[in-house]
């Protein structure tokens, strides 16, 4: 059945395996983010994967063969959950691109402690607070006045923003 499947690529070749895919006649899709980027004290945009290592192919596997695909260059396998292979829904490729177009400047610039951040989104949405500590490689901690006292919170940093004063 043809539809969208997703492809785990070699480290940092989501491009190369976007190209021979291509050149094979297959359509794919990279999700990508623009990131602002701090290089020698100037800052420059540029667009990385939304999903890095991930790639979306759309194909037909009765009419194009897996094996093929998995020696492109760049590919490392296809995604699968069972035996069968079972498409992605039309709809959430859909939706990827729309939002893609949509998306806001993602800053690379990292929050340090001390500084003041906004909750974006989950429980704490639009409430403020003080940076602490990063925990782990997406978590943090985040200090902030809640029911009269000083709370932590260990929060993804993704939810947070960096208030600009």
């Amino acid at each position: 059945m043809k539809g969208w499947y997703l492809l785990y690529c070699k480290p940092k070749s989501e491009q190369r395996a976007q190209l021979n895919l291509g050149l094979q006649g297959l359509e794919t899709y990279l999700p990508m983010i623009k990131v602002e980027k701090k290089e020698k004290g100037l800052s420059t945009v540029k667009k990385s994967p939304l999903f890095p290592n991930y790639l979306f192919v759309n194909f037909d596997p009765t009419e194009f063969s897996v094996s093929k695909i998995h020696s492109t260059r760049g590919v490392s396998r296809l995604v699968d959950c069972s035996e069968r292979m079972i498409p992605l829904a039309d709809i959430f490729i859909t939706r990827l691109k729309l939002q893609e177009l949509e998306a806001p400047l993602v800053s690379a610039r990292q929050i340090k402690s001390g500084e003041q951040v906004k909750f974006t989104s989950g429980p704490f949405c639009e409430l403020s607070g003080i940076f602490h500590e990063k925990c782990g490689d997406r978590r943090c901690k985040v200090l902030f006045k809640f029911l009269g006292k000083q709370q932590e919170v260990e929060v993804d940093e993704s939810e947070l923003e960096l208030v600009t004063i």
